[in-house]
């Protein structure tokens, strides 16, 4: 083995460098919000220099953003089995996919506060956060829309299942945010899954 590989196989990759970047500024949004940590800490955390952090992130913005995308594709990974499996056993079903967002954003709640509290400031994060959500409005009116055709879904007669999906999605991502940001008035975290799952299980199926 040559010299010029030895080095080239010691030399983190792009794909490494940017998951050191994307870890280390999740550990620092543990501490602080991520506007008051400065790109040069921030690189420092990953092992890099300053001048490298921009080869990879033009922003901290976009750290954040590549941040939320990681952990949206960890809570589909957790939810859509579930709903794959939704005619089995609905009321399992729906728990175990409510389950899946709770804890992954309970797993990531620094970053989902913060991408929570950057809807208003930042066009971006909202961009991103609005499309994400729209894909969970998708998946859940489709799952609707199956439990109503196989005569299972009695809940909200004349309500479209489109504008009862959005309504639940909604829901669960203020309600998540209340819960785990100490904002008041608040669902308990033992107590949230529980009541989520009724709410979804009362609107969709009818049940009192």
């Amino acid at each position: 083995m040559d010299r010029e590989t030895r080095e080239r196989r010691r030399t983190p990759g792009a794909q490494e460098r940017k998951r050191a970047i994307l870890d280390a500024a999740e550990r620092l949004l543990a501490e602080r919000p991520l506007q008051r940590v400065p790109v040069a800490e921030l690189a420092r955390g990953a092992g890099l220099s300053r001048p490298t952090f921009y080869f990879y992130f033009s922003s901290k913005e976009e750290v954040l953003l590549a941040l939320a995308d990681r952990v949206v594709g960890e809570m589909r990974r957790r939810t859509d089995p579930a709903l794959a499996r939704l005619a089995e056993d609905p009321e399992r079903g729906w728990e175990e996919v409510i389950r899946g967002v709770f804890e992954t954003w309970r797993e990531h709640r620094t970053l989902m506060n913060a991408a929570c509290e950057a809807l208003s400031t930042s066009p971006e994060v909202r961009r991103v956060w609005e499309r994400t959500l729209e894909g969970f409005v998708d998946l859940t009116t489709r799952a609707i829309e199956d439990e109503r055709e196989r005569g299972a879904a009695s809940g909200g007669a004349g309500v479209p299942a489109r504008d009862l999906a959005t309504a639940l999605n909604w829901a669960n991502e203020r309600m998540l945010y209340a819960t785990f940001s100490g904002t008041s008035p608040a669902v308990p975290e033992d107590r949230l899954v529980g009541v989520l799952v009724e709410m979804w299980l009362a609107a969709i199926y009818g049940r009192r």
